[in-house]
């Protein structure tokens, strides 16, 4: 497992020899970490870039570092990956979230599904926004996963995107999962439902939209592990 730096993320684009971190990242860095002047850090802006920094000045609710170097470091999957999910409340929604970035995924649009609980309530945008940040600190993705707004299945299932090569929503009685094998890396679209699965129309919508329908196994699995075991198995 490869050793990483400690690292911080820049909401500002990085375009100087010098950058102020504040905000929540300079209150992690100062108060948890404790960084002092002359500490090195990686500092990454969602570009896809590396840039590594020394502290320079620590003030009461920012910090100052000097950028010594930029390098380009592509730890993303060669093709994109979107999971569409019924997600859950609370910190399950947060662990779906941190394991998406771990995996590779690039997008995660929330779905509104028949059996779905209508009266759940989302986090708000910036929560899952900091999940993400702090995921991609923790397994050194420097590109950001999006997260859509919530959006009917319906909807979602008829979009075209990047024509995708594989479509792959969980349902029993679909194909094995580990007889589908995708004939050639490409734009990949996923979908979970809620705990109480997808209904039958919003099957065979997605049948008429062209999407293959794939069994995770004989257990019953939360939304969660489901998403994971799918995300997992094409992520490879």
């Amino acid at each position: 497992m490869p050793t990483l730096q400690r690292r911080c993320y820049s909401a500002k684009p990085v375009t100087g020899d010098t950058l102020v971190i504040d905000g929540p990242e300079a209150h992690h860095l100062l108060h948890v970490l404790r960084v002092q002047p002359g500490q090195s850090l990686v500092v990454f802006d969602g570009t896809g870039v590396e840039f590594a920094c020394d502290v320079s000045e620590c003030r009461r609710a920012e910090i100052e570092l000097v950028v010594r170097s930029a390098e380009p470091v592509d730890r993303e999957l060669p093709y994109s990956l979107e999971l569409g999910v019924a997600l859950p409340k609370g910190d399950r929604t947060r662990w779906i979230i941190e394991k998406c970035v771990e995996l590779g995924v690039t997008k995660v649009t929330p779905l509104v599904t028949d059996y779905g609980d209508r009266k759940a309530k989302l986090e708000s945008a910036t929560k899952l926004q900091r999940h993400v940040i702090e995921a991609s600190k923790q397994c050194g993705r420097n590109v950001l996963l999006g997260i859509s707004r919530a959006v009917q299945f319906a909807e979602w299932v008829q979009e075209s995107g990047e024509h995708p090569c594989l479509q792959l929503l969980a349902h029993p009685g679909g194909v094995a999962l580990h007889r589908v094998k995708p004939t050639s890396q490409g734009p990949t679209r996923l979908a979970i439902g809620p705990e109480g699965g997808f209904s039958d129309v919003e099957v065979a919508q997605a049948q008429a939209a062209n999407w293959q329908i794939v069994d995770l196994g004989p257990r019953i699995l939360r939304i969660e592990t489901a998403a994971l075991k799918l995300v997992a198995a094409v992520a490879e």
